[in-house]
């Protein structure tokens, strides 16, 4: 299920956002909650590629 931030990003948007996110990779212990979830999505991935990963969480927008 989509969320409504994701949705409102073009393709473009989010091919950036993850660019910026692999270029500003950070340890789960150090990422901001405040950053967008695709970023996060993307660093998860990395952490994935390079061996590291572990319980990390993922944050989503939630409207309230």
């Amino acid at each position: 299920m989509l969320n409504r931030v994701s949705t409102e990003l073009d393709l473009i948007e989010e091919l950036r956002m993850r660019r910026w996110a692999r270029e500003h990779y950070a340890p789960s212990g150090q990422r901001q909650p405040s950053w967008h979830p695709v970023v996060h999505d993307e660093m998860n991935k990395k952490d994935l590629e390079t061996g590291v990963a572990e319980a990390t969480p993922t944050y989503a927008y939630t409207e309230v």
